[in-house]
């Protein structure tokens, strides 16, 4: 059996197995029971830093053996092994020194699962802090404001292929004037059915607080999108219109048009997926979350 260290579970229960003298976990013991050194997991499953030892077995690493001075019991909690049931030795020193390392203060627990996050998470995705939700937060209707970037590349050679997963090529020059100018046309509190896609029961009435293009140095447009909400693919439709304005298929007066036609108009393209990104979701203060809240929630009307 692999080497395990210390099974990992809640840390209530590891505080009473210290209180009892590292007591032995009994059929009782399930699923977030701490393991201290030397107990025998007699039933139930737990949850463990390393591969899942079978019922009855003693979490420690070998194949271990009477000899090496651990108990070893059947699969039922009772009695000796018999044979051919699997069991373990403990490494009862090393899965001590494990045990004392779990963190005991709130802080240091959640300093610990954003180590462990990064240890799960797949390479593309970062938590780099984690902290007590307030009472009344809630993640999506408790926010102020979204803010979005749109990256486009119009190099006449395509776009930096390194950035490819992150940056749309469009192949045809972009006037970054004209599309702050449509773009301004835009602005405010409307009905935004033109650009959405239609859910049922679902408004389409939002405020977009900023839509606003800018050239970076290395050639890059760059659209700046942010609104108190979006609905479903808003952003990348907007920037459809916008780039229509940009190469010069659509006058600059198209898109504000379209919006006020308040219907999906197939003229507007979606823009593709990977050029967008979310990076920034703004809250109110704490003492106004669940207000703020109930506030969202409401269906909102011209």
């Amino acid at each position: 059996m692999a080497h395990v260290d210390v099974a990992v579970g809640c840390l209530s229960e590891l505080d009473r197995n210290r209180r009892r003298g590292g007591a032995a976990a009994g059929p009782g013991a399930g699923a977030g029971s701490v393991v201290e050194a030397g107990a025998v997991v007699a039933g139930g499953p737990v949850v463990q830093a390393g591969p899942v030892a079978p019922a009855g077995s003693v979490v420690g690493e070998g194949a271990g053996s009477a000899d090496a001075g651990t108990p070893v019991v059947a699969s039922d909690g009772v009695g000796p092994a018999t044979d051919g049931e699997a069991v373990a030795a403990v490494d009862g020193e090393s899965a001590a020194a494990a045990a004392e390392e779990l963190p005991l203060d709130v802080d240091e627990r959640l300093a610990t699962l954003v180590r462990r996050l990064a240890g799960v998470l797949p390479p593309d995705v970062r938590v780099h802090r984690v902290s007590v939700a307030s009472e009344g937060f809630d993640a999506r209707f408790s926010a102020l404001s979204r803010r979005y970037a749109y990256r486009v590349s119009d190099a006449p050679g395509g776009g930096d292929p390194l950035r490819r997963r992150e940056v749309v090529w469009h192949n045809r020059p972009l006037d970054l004037d004209a599309m702050n100018a449509a773009a301004e046309r835009l602005l405010g509190e409307h009905d935004f059915a033109a650009f959405c896609k239609k859910r049922e029961g679902a408004t389409t009435i939002r405020e977009l607080q900023r839509l606003r293009w800018v050239r970076q140095d290395d050639g890059l447009l760059v659209a700046t999108v942010v609104a108190d909400a979006f609905c479903h693919s808003m952003v990348r439709a907007l920037v459809g219109a916008l780039l229509a304005v940009g190469d010069g298929r659509r006058p600059v007066a198209w898109p504000g048009q379209v919006l006020a036609g308040a219907v999906r108009d197939s003229g507007v393209h979606v823009a593709p997926a990977h050029g967008l990104c979310l990076e920034e979701v703004r809250y109110p203060p704490v003492e106004e979350l669940a207000v703020r809240a109930a506030a969202t929630r409401r269906v909102r009307t011209l």
